[in-house]
């Protein structure tokens, strides 16, 4: 009995090595993907934005705050996979060759592959999101064709969160949309790309994600004179701040 205060102690001094190992691996996912994001001009911030938007939509859906983290980590790392795809591919201006697109295709089963080896992230279900997140909810989707409640949840957030922060994003082969046109797209896909509950979530936040999205740097590095969207700001990812974060 008289070693159970020193018992308490290192039982403490355990859970704050694992809460600042927590920390650690959120900040790295967020150099990872700033990494990534950096291989293409035309989609700086890409990563971050989908995190942040991730963690949003996590936390409308009821997903305690340990389970919004874990969604959110998934947003920094979901194109990790686009590290093996060839920068003529990822910068090419135009439609992408059949060749092209099924090494584009590739880069889920990729990322998931890098996120394998790390025991942690493996076995925390950030690696699945990373792997579906190209999943469609009527069974169309990519690489495995899953469908509907197959998919795991966090991927069909950043589903979402990707194709909205995308939309927003300028492209060598378009320009920007307004952030009320892309919501309309993602609406007029609900229960084809996109799962509808996700979908009703984002609707929902949309003020809220207007608001987080004019929070942070523009997506993209807009060529000069091109129509751009009203977004505003900076600031490095708040999520990475643990004890910053509510709601």
């Amino acid at each position: 009995m008289a070693q159970a205060p020193h018992m308490t102690v290192e039982v403490q001094s355990a859970a704050n090595t694992c809460h600042r190992l927590r920390g650690v691996i959120h900040q790295f996912a967020e150099s990872l993907g700033a990494a990534i994001d950096a291989k293409d001009p035309y989609i700086k911030n890409h990563s971050l934005e989908v995190a942040e938007l991730a963690w949003l939509l996590a936390r409308r859906l009821g997903l305690s705050r340990e389970e919004a983290e874990l969604v959110h980590i998934g947003g920094h790392l979901h194109d990790i996979g686009k590290i093996g795809v060839p920068d003529r591919i990822l910068n090419k201006q135009g439609p992408l060759a059949d060749d092209e697109w099924a090494l584009m295709r590739r880069h889920p089963e990729i990322g998931a592959g890098i996120l394998l080896p790390v025991q942690e992230i493996a076995a925390s279900g950030i690696m699945d999101m990373v792997l579906h997140h190209h999943e469609r909810h009527d069974g169309q989707g990519y690489p495995h064709g899953l469908a509907g409640q197959e998919i795991p949840i966090g991927a069909r957030i950043i589903t979402v969160a990707d194709s909205l922060s995308a939309m927003l994003g300028q492209r060598t082969y378009r320009d920007p949309m307004r952030f009320e046109t892309a919501l309309a797209e993602i609406k007029d896909c609900a229960g084809s790309q996109f799962d509808p509950q996700v979908v009703r979530a984002l609707v929902a936040a949309s003020k809220e994600a207007r608001d987080l999205l004019n929070d942070l740097q523009p997506s993209p590095t807009l060529p000069e004179g091109a129509a751009g969207r009203d977004i505003s700001g900076g600031g490095p990812c708040p999520v990475c701040r643990f004890e910053g974060k509510t709601g």
